[in-house]
């Protein structure tokens, strides 16, 4: 595989992982019941609800990924080294954030009635496990940076900066402007002639 298809790959894990984690951050993770309370309650909890720092480390990552274009060398070697490690954030705060105690406090915090119920029911959904793939993918491409990164090429010229035109020396041979070029004119000189063969 040649590099630039390299930075791709890496490219691509890297806006996949990202995207899973934000998508599933605002989606419900986990279900509280409280069946025995004096009304049955239910409360749904997002990824976000549950204080999981996925959805953080997903835009974190969306950073990463800008920066894998415009790093090059050892730089670029520590932008994989961090995309790895934001991947093991959202992996492990995605599966801390489904345990039973961290969903029954987080739905306590968001409603009293929660709190009132003798036992409580927690169904979790699968989202946490979307999540848990973003950082997977995350980790793959900052692994593959981390080792290949240092090889791959840079930006395109297009979006350097352009360099600033060298000055000649006033006078230096060959260099008219258009005020001279214009009195040429006047005189009834040839400007496309050479030195030699101009007229008086």
């Amino acid at each position: 595989m040649t590099p630039g298809r390299e930075r791709g790959l890496a490219a691509l894990l890297c806006a996949a992982g990202a995207g899973l984690a934000l998508l599933a951050a605002g989606r419900p993770w986990a279900t509280v019941r409280a069946q025995d309370a004096i009304t049955p309650f239910a409360q749904d909890l997002t990824g976000r609800d549950l204080g999981t720092a996925a959805g953080a480390l997903g835009w974190a990552a969306l950073a990463g990924l800008a920066a894998l274009f415009a790093t090059q060398g050892r730089l670029r070697v520590a932008v994989g080294v961090l995309l790895a490690l934001l991947g093991v954030g959202v992996g492990y705060s995605s599966v801390l954030a489904v345990q039973r105690s961290s969903v029954v406090s987080a739905a306590g915090e968001k409603s009293a009635l929660l709190r009132l119920g003798g036992s409580l029911l927690v169904d979790v959904s699968a989202w946490w496990v979307v999540s848990l793939l973003g950082g997977v993918l995350l980790v793959a491409a900052g692994v593959i940076t981390a080792v290949r990164g240092a090889r791959w090429p840079g930006m395109s010229a297009r979006y350097e900066r352009p360099r600033a035109p060298s000055r000649t020396a006033v006078g230096a041979p060959g260099e008219q402007d258009a005020s001279s070029l214009w009195k040429s004119l006047d005189r009834g000189e040839d400007p496309t002639a050479r030195p030699g063969e101009r007229g008086p």
